[in-house]
């Protein structure tokens, strides 16, 4: 079953230069492996194609059950020289909560989704 990333986990991100910064914090500690196997950070490049011109690093931050991921070159210059309506980044949290991935039923019966 497909299950978009907003029933899984809350978001937030930022902007350094031309680098969006996105957080990703699993809403319960049981499903942050889930984020983990299933949210890379090719995923995520391939959900911003056509924003994210550069490369998608992702950093794993288990103490805190997140992940965060830099999409360079994606803001189209950064917030004094791009003429995007989010020169800063804010709404790609939104957009990466939109993602769907693929959860199999009975994991997703025993997580509780």
């Amino acid at each position: 079953m497909k299950i978009q990333l907003a029933k899984l986990a809350h978001a937030r991100s930022g902007d350094k230069g031309d680098t969006a910064n996105v957080g990703l914090i699993a809403l319960r500690e049981e499903l942050f492996p889930l984020l983990v196997r299933e949210v890379t950070a090719e995923r995520v490049k391939q959900h911003f194609t056509g924003i994210c011109k550069g490369e998608v690093e992702r950093f794993d931050l288990p103490n805190l059950g997140a992940l965060n991921f830099l999409l360079h070159e994606s803001l189209g210059g950064g917030g004094t020289l791009s003429l995007m309506t989010d020169a800063q980044g804010k709404t790609f949290s939104t957009a990466l909560l939109r993602m769907q991935i693929e959860v199999l039923d009975d994991e997703a019966n025993d997580l509780g989704l």
